[in-house]
């Protein structure tokens, strides 16, 4: 057994919801137009909001399924995105584009818009993307990186252990099963460290194991590091560029996002996600405006 399989041991078993079949795949489901091939419409589930906004890294994943069914390659292997207008719950239209099929991997990019009260398309997010095959990938793995290392999971904090951080913004919190390190949680309690840091075990609430897509939901499902700077506020994102490094096993995930500079009313945030068998499975850093 791993070091994270024993630690993780109690979490709860709950995995009563599978890939393809949970709230996840329902709310990013997508119904491709039969007359426009890669135009796909969808409808943005007010269910993981941030206050008023739809979450980015559910929006992403949204983006990402519909480039998964685009592309020639199913697997995410780096999605940057840049979000362009704050999205709210409602119907959406994804348009994408191949830009480039290879033997190993695909490029393409997509947008996503919604409407205005005039009906014409309002672009919130652009995307450019490669996909490949995440089980061709060679098993050599040569890395100084380290699993982050938080205490065992009935060690850490839920939401039940405080009040929603921001009046309004429990929605994706609901949709999700965080348990904070309680090192990186002292804001909740007007304690923050100051060090612009964020650690926590991850699950879906309804028990779905992550994969490749929903990946890219985890690099944007904690709250802000800039709660652990003493700055409680909605941070939204402005560019988010994720890397998928393998496909992760069964099992809660570990997240660790540092922040180590905030200037100019902007900072950033470099994420890891590692897996149940301490494999690093994706990477990210994003630009945000801090809180004001």
């Amino acid at each position: 057994m791993s070091h994270a399989a024993a630690a993780s041991a109690s979490a709860p078993a709950t995995a009563t919801a599978t890939i393809g079949d949970s709230e996840f795949d329902r709310d990013t489901a997508l119904s491709a137009r039969a007359d426009e091939p890669g135009v796909y419409d969808a409808e943005l589930s007010a269910g993981w909001t941030i206050i008023t906004a739809v979450n980015g890294g559910y929006l992403l994943a949204m983006v990402g399924r519909a480039l998964s069914q685009a592309l020639p390659h199913a697997d995410p292997f780096t999605v940057s995105a840049h979000y362009l207008s704050a999205s709210a719950p409602g119907p959406a239209v994804i348009r994408t584009q191949l830009v480039r099929a290879g033997r190993t991997l695909s490029t393409g990019q997509a947008s996503l818009f919604q409407f205005d009260e005039n009906g014409a398309e309002v672009e919130r997010i652009r995307v450019l993307a490669s996909y490949g095959d995440l089980d061709a990938l060679p098993d050599d793995v040569r890395t100084t990186a380290l699993p982050p290392v938080i205490p065992a999971y009935e060690d850490c904090l839920g939401a039940e252990a405080g009040p929603a951080p921001i009046p309004g913004s429990s929605a994706i919190v609901d949709r999700l099963r965080l348990r904070l390190d309680p090192a990186t949680a002292g804001w909740a309690v007007g304690a923050p460290s100051g060090k612009g840091e964020m650690r926590s075990w991850f699950e879906l609430a309804d028990g779905r194991d992550a994969d490749a897509l929903s990946l890219l939901l985890v690099v944007d499902a904690l709250p802000p590091t800039a709660f652990d700077l003493g700055l409680v506020g909605w941070a939204p994102t402005v560019e988010l560029t994720t890397h998928i490094r393998r496909r992760p096993a069964a099992g809660p995930l570990r997240v660790a996002i540092t922040t180590r500079n905030l200037a100019g009313g902007f900072l950033e945030e470099d994420a890891e996600v590692w897996d149940s068998e301490d494999r690093l499975v994706a990477q990210s850093r994003q630009l945000a405006r801090a809180p004001r």
